[in-house]
């Protein structure tokens, strides 16, 4: 073990000096933060862990004794710098993953419990992820205090990382399996005993053989209620020792009563027994839940999905450009400016440039889009992509949580946690429900002991499962954690609960003009010949005097010539243009009156419209004359007019808000297709315009891009950010374009709105069932097995119904 972390069994990276005194002697650790974690165990007496431990563990995370889970490990600055990061001076935020949640109910209970701790600023719980935020200021409060509290209440919450959301997922899957199957198997064995009961007529069964199915039914049973049936109770209990009603407390009180009536019935041979029906209906129950899981975990594929896409190793190049072999490192310990290997087929371990090679990068899970990107010196890469051909030598610029990748996963958490106003409107609405639905169940007990007291019992328990409002607790969440898993694959990122709704509410979307509907990028739009040179050889002499400049201009210009010819003293003239020789002939690039002064030549009545629009326009002469004119500006992206277009279909006003000159937002809104134009607006300008729109009813999308956008993206009911722009934009936006393309705003649209159909189909139906079902169990018309059919199948309607938003297609 010479070469290995005696914590954690990893490799021990070359020059690496972290050591921790174990046993009397000086053991090696990886990095800081097994040494940090090491140091912790010491000091609180566990050294036994090491001794007594018969395998090194298969992750970091594994090499953590269980009994530091409530020590100060977790307080420690180096053990949280993977799922904690400091939002100021004092104030933190953890990512956790929490064990033990079975309903909304358990959301709804630790994140009031958390809540109310002194200290805790803010907790969200996302019910489809297990995903938890904690915000804390840790001069009042540690975060082994919060994940103590969350332990007593019978929960457990641990720092989150991809795998052990991985692993935690699989036992949840595991645990589930086995319950369901002693479910299911005592269910078909207590069904054989029960069927000859049914099918006795007067006097063909003796009292003996009836008492012997009898004993044999509950023999099958109490495994079933034992374990498959432990959750609910163990669940129901919690929630009453808190003096807190949760949706198992119903489901309890059933499958209790009724196998405590039949238990009773069994003793003392009178009576009705309904172990078949116990049996049956926590077979309907566990396999509803189940299959609810599994739709629950394939919903958040994308979020796990992205989660790992960073690798966990890197090939550093310590004396870049030196010849030397790389050298392995943790993804952890890169730092800006270090230059790393990318070989083929694997992930690109942080954000940075190129500076050698030239490769195709997989950037679909990021963006959305689906073709690999092609990337040369100078472009900019993006930590997770995956590099498709060639090695390529690459510059750190950001690192954890810094990199693009980690904010995209930052944001599509906080979209996950926080509760839009209709999620919570209907745990309200459930939690009263579940309350009178007790009442309810106590009083059609009292009625019917009255009028027939043997079906007094399995119609109480019938009532009781029944109508259990799981469906409507799952109505909204879960549809809005597949909705933005679907809109993250195509390029559209959720970063605030609210935003689905709002965006499929929207009637009225106000755009940006500069970097939004259009590229942000200065372009070649027209070329008048003046000269005897064709367009070609104009725009390709002006793209040889410009080929040493950094200007935007210069750059549109390269981009548009097919050649580049030898051009020789090029020299230029600040504010004026550029100058250079060309076969003995003197050449000049710029302003017209500038280029003028070489031959005094007047421009013909031809350049007249040129030089009229309100684009930039350059001039190319020599000695002789003119030679050609250059019109130049912002184009619209090529995806816009579509948009438009389809916005304005689907019933939507359309307007076009920018800083820029009236001619030039006039010819973009010609091209897209947009009536409604305001040039020469202020930041101030266009948000009293959103404002003005809000006064008359409209619901506004702002789609926009820069910091200058910021103040009008936080006025809008719902607002869109390039994935390009400035930070603080995409801060305030409540959706980030991940690709430089508006074409996921227009399928996110289809997707939005659709979302909001199936949560109104998901509400309906919960609403109608619970209606319709309540009354007929009442009546004695449902049977407990019934009522288990009913409950987990409604459950299970909403969910499946919800994950038809993963299909695509308009």
């Amino acid at each position: 073990m010479s070469g290995d972390c005696y914590h954690c069994g990893q490799t021990v990276p070359n020059g690496a000096n972290y050591r921790v005194r174990i046993d009397g002697q000086d053991r090696s650790m990886c990095c800081a933060g097994c040494q940090a974690v090491a140091q912790a165990i010491v000091a609180s007496g566990l050294d036994d862990y090491y001794r007594n431990r018969d395998a090194l563990p298969d992750s970091p995370r594994g090499a953590i004794p269980d009994e530091l889970g409530s020590l100060l490990l977790y307080d420690h600055a180096e053990f949280q710098k993977s799922f904690v990061r400091a939002l100021s001076e004092h104030e933190r935020e953890a990512s956790l993953i929490l064990e033990g949640i079975t309903c909304a109910a358990c959301i709804w209970l630790n994140e009031q419990h958390v809540a109310r701790l002194s200290g805790v600023t803010g907790v969200d719980i996302n019910y489809a992820t297990r995903r938890a935020r904690v915000r804390w200021d840790e001069s009042r409060i540690h975060l082994s205090d919060i994940l103590a509290a969350i332990a007593a209440i019978g929960y457990r919450a641990h720092p989150y990382d991809a795998e052990r959301s991985e692993t935690l997922a699989r036992q949840e899957q595991r645990s589930a399996l086995w319950r369901l199957f002693v479910a299911g198997f005592g269910m078909m064995q207590v069904m054989m005993y029960a069927v000859p009961v049914y099918l006795a007529g007067d006097g063909e069964m003796t009292p003996a053989i009836e008492s012997l199915l009898r004993w044999a039914s509950l023999a099958l049973t109490v495994p079933v209620v034992a374990y498959s049936s432990a959750p609910f109770f163990r669940n129901a209990l919690r929630d009453l020792r808190l003096r807190r009603v949760g949706m198992d407390v119903p489901v309890a009180l059933g499958v209790g009563a009724a196998f405590l009536a039949s238990v009773w019935a069994t003793l003392t041979s009178s009576g009705e027994v309904y172990f078949d029906s116990v049996t049956m209906f926590v077979f309907f129950l566990l396999g509803g839940r189940y299959l609810e899981m599994r739709a629950r975990q394939r919903a958040v594929s994308i979020t796990e999905a992205l989660a790992k896409l960073m690798p966990a190793v890197a090939w550093r190049l310590a004396a870049y450009p030196g010849q030397q072999r790389p050298e392995q490192v943790v993804v952890a310990d890169l730092r800006p400016g270090d230059v790393v290997l990318v070989k083929p087929g694997e992930a690109i371990p942080a954000d940075g440039r190129v500076i050698e090679g030239a490769s195709s990068v997989d950037e679909a899970l990021l963006t959305g889009e689906s073709r690999p990107v092609a990337k040369r010196v100078g472009d900019r890469l993006t930590g997770g992509a995956m590099n498709n051909e060639s090695p390529l030598v690459v510059r750190v610029e950001a690192v954890g949580e810094e990199t693009r990748l980690s904010a995209i996963v930052r944001l599509m958490e906080r979209a996950a946690t926080e509760r839009p106003r209709i999620v919570e409107m209907a745990d309200r609405i459930a939690a009263r429900f579940v309350a009178a639905l007790l009442v309810v169940a106590a009083l059609v007990a009292v009625i019917w002991w009255q009028i027939d007291a043997e079906r007094a019992l399995w119609i109480t328990v019938s009532v009781l499962v029944v109508t259990c409002p799981c469906a409507l607790s799952l109505a909204t969440p879960v549809a809005l954690t597949v909705a933005s898993g679907a809109l993250a694959r195509v390029g559209l990122l959720v970063t605030r609960g609210h935003g689905v709704e709002a965006l499929a509410k929207a009637n009225h979307f106000v755009f940006d003009k500069t970097g939004t509907l259009t590229t942000g990028r200065m372009r070649l739009l027209e070329i008048l010949p003046l000269g005897a040179q064709d367009e070609d050889a104009c725009v390709s002499l002006a793209a040889a005097l410009e080929q040493s400049s950094e200007h935007p201009l210069a750059a549109a210009l390269r981009d548009a010539a097919p050649t580049l010819p030898v051009v020789s003293s090029v020299r230029s003239i600040a504010g004026s243009g550029v100058a250079g020789t060309f076969t003995e002939r003197e050449l000049r690039l710029g302003r017209p009156e500038w280029v003028a002064e070489l031959h005094g030549v007047p421009l013909p009545v031809d350049a007249d419209p040129l030089l009229a629009s309100e684009d930039t326009v350059i001039a190319l002469a020599d000695e002789s004359g003119w030679l050609a004119l250059f019109r130049l500006g912002d184009e619209a992206r090529p995806e816009a007019a579509d948009l438009i277009g389809q916005l304005k279909a689907a019933g939507c006003a359309v307007s076009l808000l920018t800083g820029d000159s009236p001619g030039v937002a006039r010819r973009i809104a010609r091209e897209l297709g947009i009536d409604d134009v305001r040039a020469g607006m202020s930041p101030q300008g266009k948000h009293a315009f959103v404002q003005h729109l809000q006064a008359r009813g409209q619901l506004v999308a702002m789609v926009g891009d820069g910091v200058n956008d910021a103040p009008v993206l936080a006025q809008a009911h719902v607002s869109v950010a390039m994935g390009g722009g400035a930070a603080l934009a995409r801060t305030q936006a409540d959706f980030v374009l991940l690709a430089e393309s508006l074409e996921p705003l227009r399928d996110g649209l289809f997707i939005a709105r659709r979302a909001l159909h199936v949560i109104r189909q998901n509400l309906v139906w919960s609403f109608v069932y619970n209606f319709v079902a309540l009354p007929l169990a009442m009546f004695g018309f449902i049977t407990p097995w019934m009522a288990g059919i009913g409950m987990s199948g409604s459950s299970l309607l909403v969910v499946l119904n919800s994950l038809r938003l993963q299909r695509q297609g308009h």
